[in-house]
């Protein structure tokens, strides 16, 4: 299945640039700078949202130089699509985050459907505390009155590619982030 290397090459020369790879380093020391000064403390459990936030959570875990441990939750909306479905639940660690100070990690907040769920559920499962930290958050409505505690950098609404976003499960090794040309959503 998959994208044609064709198809591919003609979606990256498309793409727009909107965010350099050197500036998103800078972009995640702030990111880790901010967490620090909340939880250095608290001996957090670190959830990594799969697929999207490995990347994010494998460049953002050296910068935060305090104790804590990872796990990670795997809800997804998209399926390999443009556009997002229901939440389906591929792993919830329910177990792992009773009695803990957690910090979810995600790639994106766009609506704020799948980073609000998986907030509600740890919740649920017994965290004591829960705190939510995205890389990019894109300017539109959010579900309710969700908001991130932690934000990388703010974006326009476009579909967005690169340092673990993907389009079409393809291009999350992008060094920055780019938005898709309209012609390619």
């Amino acid at each position: 299945m998959g994208l044609s290397r064709e198809r591919y090459d003609a979606v990256a020369g498309r793409a727009e640039r909107l965010v350099s790879g050197p500036r998103m380093e800078r972009i995640l020391d702030r990111l880790a700078e901010s967490i620090t000064e909340v939880l250095a403390e608290r001996d957090p459990l670190v959830l990594c949202v799969m697929k999207g936030a490995v990347v994010v959570v494998g460049r953002l875990l050296p910068r935060l130089e305090f104790p804590l441990t990872l796990d990670y939750v795997h809800a997804t909306r998209y399926r390999g699509t443009t556009s997002g479905g229901g939440l389906e639940w591929v792993h919830r660690p329910a177990a792992a985050v009773r009695g803990r100070s957690v910090l979810v990690v995600d790639d994106i907040l766009d609506v704020g459907i799948t980073l609000d769920a998986v907030v509600k559920a740890c919740r649920e499962d017994g965290a004591t505390q829960v705190y939510s930290a995205v890389l990019v958050e894109k300017a539109r409505a959010h579900i309710g009155d969700f908001r991130a505690d932690f934000v990388g950098v703010r974006l326009p609404d476009r579909y967005l590619f690169g340092y673990g976003l993907d389009y079409l499960g393809y291009f999350r090794n992008a060094d920055g982030i780019y938005a898709v040309a309209d012609e390619d959503v």
